[in-house]
C-alpha cells in the first residue's frame, strides 16, 4: 500500500492526542527544546511534518518552520493549527521534494521514526541527499529512530508484541532478509466486540547503516543521544536521536548538486 493511502482522511482525524501519547508534555517538550537549541536562531525544515505535533510548538518559540508532507489530510489537520504564512508546507515527498529556501536552512528534522517510511534503502539515501541540498554550510539533519527489535524475536516466529494493554495491542512483524517490519496497532472500541486496525509498513535502519547513508550525503556524525534529553546511548537502548553535520565553508558541496 503506498504511503498516500495510509495515510488518510481517518489517519489524520485520528493522529492527534493532545497531551498523551507522543503529544504528552514530557515527550514533546524536550524535542522541541533540543531542536529549537540546534536551530540556533536559523530557519528549520520538518520532513514529514504531519499534522504539526512538533512543528507547531517550535513556531512558537520563535524558530521560522517549513515543512514536506506526502499527505494532503495531515496537512489539512495542520492548517486548523497554523496557515500557510505561519508555515508553509510543500507536499511531496521528503525524499526528492523541494522546499523555497533550499540551501540557507540551518536545521532539517525528521522524528518519530519518519524516515523508515521510506521503503527502500535507495529512496532513504536520497532523503539524506535532500536534507543536505536543504542545509546551509554548517548545517544539521536530525533522525529520531527507533532500534530493531529482532533480538526479541522467539525462535520460528516473525512477530514482537510491542504494546498490550485495556485499549488495544500492537505488534510489528518483522521481515529481516529485507529489513521490512509491518505495524500492526489494534485499538478497542468500547462497547464494541471487533478492534479497528491500522498498518503501516516500514524498513528498518540499523545505527551503523545510517551513519553510513549520512557519509554518502556528505554528513558526519556529530552526537548519539538515547533520547531528547540526552540521555547515554547504549547496546540495551531503544531508540536513538542522532544528530548529523555537514562541513562549513568552502568544504561544503550540496549532495546531488544544485537543489532545482
Amino acid at each position: 500500500m503506498r504511503q498516500e493511502e495510509i495515510w488518510d482522511v481517518g489517519a489524520a482525524g485520528g493522529y492527534d492526542t493532545p497531551g498523551t501519547g507522543m503529544f504528552a508534555p514530557d515527550v514533546l517538550g524536550p524535542a522541541v527544546e533540543t531542536l529549537a537549541e540546534l536551530a540556533d536562531g536559523g530557519e528549520a525544515l520538518e520532513f514529514a511534518i504531519g499534522t504539526g505535533r512538533v512543528a507547531v510548538p517550535l513556531a512558537a518559540k520563535g524558530v521560522a518552520v517549513t515543512g514536506i508532507e506526502l499527505s494532503r489530510p495531515m496537512v489539512e489537520r495542520l492548517r486548523t493549527k497554523a496557515d500557510e504564512e505561519a508555515i508553509p508546507v510543500v507536499l511531496g515527498d521528503m525524499a526528492t521534494a523541494t522546499a523555497p529556501g533550499a540551501g540557507r536552512f540551518q536545521l532539517v528534522y525528521l522524528v518519530f521514526n519518519a524516515i523508515s517510511l521510506l521503503q527502500t534503502q535507495s529512496e532513504q539515501v536520497d532523503c539524506f541527499r535532500n536534507a543536505a541540498r536543504h542545509l546551509a554550510p554548517g548545517g544539521r539533519f536530525v533522525i529520531e529512530l527507533w532500534v530493531p527489535e529482532v533480538h526479541k524475536l522467539p525462535p520460528d516466529q516473525k512477530a514482537v508484541v510491542c504494546r498490550s494493554g485495556p485499549g488495544g495491542i500492537s505488534l510489528d512483524t518483522y521481515d529481516v532478509l529485507t529489513q521490512h517490519v509491518v505495524s500492526h496497532h489494534f485499538d478497542f472500541v468500547e462497547g464494541e466486540r471487533t478492534a479497528q486496525l491500522f498498518q503501516s509498513p516500514h524498513r528498518y535502519i540499523w545505527p551503523s547503516e545510517l551513519d553510513l547513508m549520512a557519509q554518502l550525503a556528505g554528513f558526519a556524525l556529530e552526537s548519539r543521544h538515547a533520547d531528547w534529553q540526552g540521555g547515554r546511548f547504549t547496546a540495551d537502548s531503544g531508540s536513538h536521536v542522532s544528530v548529523y553535520r555537514l562541513p562549513c565553508g568552502e568544504d561544503h558541496v550540496p549532495a546531488g548538486g544544485a537543489a532545482g
